[in-house]
């Protein structure tokens, strides 16, 4: 056991480059891990930047001067905050509301129109499993309350912190922009010359994370748009706040569609009850979602991550149970990473063993 441990370590680890590459793993790891919530507005500043800076160079490409295209990137950056801020966030704070000042009469509405399933389909339904599913959503319902009305008792902290993140992240993401060069150069300092497989990470990485930013930007707004149309077609309720989940949902691929079903269903059956129009709405989004994945997906990612759906799942579960939401935000990079060390990470061939099988 220890010979097979020592020869997999020679032929791995002995490479000065490749332990160079691991203990700066080792330590944003730790670091992340250990100081990820003090640092949160640095690092969002640095990830937003780095977003920005593919606009930044697409200005530089065209004979722009650095300074200006970063403040015109900055500037749009900022247009796009305030459009949030300003524009999107009453409408889903409007619909919203009027959800929840609803939802007790959406609820009464649909317990009546669960309770007439067993007698309309008594072969298929019966009435203790409904009653078992009122109970459930009850008892969930109820949790929910819960949290939000802790969450509504601990919002003074929260409203600080947004407005911390809304002063500072954006002060940090324009000298990130401006400064990038003396920045690079005062923390290449600090590491060795001989640095060529982390230049080659690096890469390989900033071309496949590039890629997947621009096609997922595409996609959100593609199928949230499609979703908004298709939602105010049928005449649905609270199109605008669904539409918004539908787009967002694609973050999260494969369990974010399936999440999204739930609201939507929930929804549309308390508004029509077990009618066409439901049906309708269901196999209507049912499509969109086959298009997004076997039309859409493909065409917008033909050169970006290619990871398999099994790859996927599981960097969710692994990077969602590590940093929760974040991780799950992050979880398609992070394997994009895993992917990338695995693919130019060197290997020394053990002699002796090569000896070995030779004789």
């Amino acid at each position: 056991m220890f010979d097979f441990l020592s020869a997999w370590y020679r032929r791995y680890f002995t490479d000065p480059q490749a332990a160079l590459l691991f203990v700066l793993l080792i330590l944003g790891f730790v670091i992340v891990l250990t100081l990820g919530k003090m640092l949160a507005p640095l690092i969002a500043a640095v990830i937003i930047a780095y977003l920005l800076e593919g606009g930044v160079c697409k200005l530089e490409e065209k004979k722009m001067p650095r300074d200006v295209a970063v403040y015109i990137i900055y500037l749009v950056f900022l247009a796009f905050v305030f459009f949030l801020l300003l524009g999107l966030f009453p409408i889903v704070s409007r619909q919203l509301s009027q959800f929840f000042q609803e939802l007790p009469q959406m609820i009464n509405n649909g317990q009546e129109l669960l309770l007439r399933l067993p007698e309309q389909y008594p072969q298929y339904v019966t009435r203790e499993f409904i009653e078992t599913i009122i109970t459930a959503i009850r008892t969930g319902l109820s949790d929910l309350g819960q949290e939000f009305l802790s969450l509504s008792v601990s919002s003074i902290p929260a409203i600080v912190t947004v407005l911390v993140y809304l002063i500072l992240v954006p002060l940090l993401i324009f000298f990130f922009l401006k400064d990038k060069r003396p920045i690079l150069d005062w923390l290449s300092r600090f590491l060795p010359s001989e640095r060529q497989l982390v230049t080659e990470v690096w890469r390989e990485m900033d071309a496949q994370i590039g890629n997947y930013v621009r096609g997922k930007a595409n996609e959100i707004i593609i199928v949230g748009c499609t979703a908004f149309v298709l939602f105010q077609v049928m005449d649905l309720n609270y199109a605008p706040l669904l539409a918004i989940i539908v787009g967002l949902s694609v973050l999260i691929p494969y369990i974010g569609a399936a999440v999204v079903t739930l609201p939507i269903a929930f929804v549309g059956y308390v508004q029509w009850g077990f009618n066409p129009d439901f049906i309708w709405l269901i196999v209507s989004y049912a499509v969109l979602q086959f298009l997004d994945g076997n039309v859409l997906v493909p065409i917008l990612f033909s050169d970006a991550v290619n990871l398999h759906p099994v790859a996927i799942i599981s960097a969710i579960l692994v990077f969602g149970g590590l940093w929760g939401f974040w991780g799950v935000f992050f979880a398609i990079p992070l394997a994009t990473l895993v992917k990338a060390l695995i693919n130019v990470w060197p290997t020394t061939v053990d002699k002796t063993a090569v000896e070995t099988v030779a004789d």
